[in-house]
C-alpha cells in the first residue's frame, strides 16, 4: 500500500561539481602546492641559519669590551 501522502520529489540531482573538474587539473594544482611548500621550507631554514651566523658573529668574544676585575688583595682590603 502506497502512503497517502505521495509526492515527486523536489530536491534536484545531488551536486556534483566538485567531480566535474578533471583529475588531472586537481593533481596540478597539488603538485604545484606541495613544490611550493618544500621550497618555501628550505628558504626558511637558510634564512633562519643565517640569522644565527650573524648573531653568534655579534656575541662573538673578541668584539665584547674588556673588563677591569678587581684582584685579590683589592678584595680583601675593602
Amino acid at each position: 500500500m502506497p502512503p497517502a501522502n505521495q509526492q515527486p520529489s523536489t530536491n534536484p540531482a545531488s551536486n556534483l561539481d566538485f567531480f566535474s573538474i578533471p583529475q588531472s587539473l586537481l593533481l596540478q594544482i597539488g603538485t604545484a602546492s606541495i613544490l611550493l611548500l618544500l621550497i618555501t621550507g628550505k628558504t626558511t631554514v637558510k634564512a633562519l641559519e643565517a640569522i644565527g651566523e650573524a648573531s653568534e658573529e655579534l656575541l662573538r668574544g673578541d668584539r665584547l669590551p674588556n673588563l677591569d676585575f678587581p684582584e685579590d688583595s683589592e678584595i680583601n682590603q675593602t
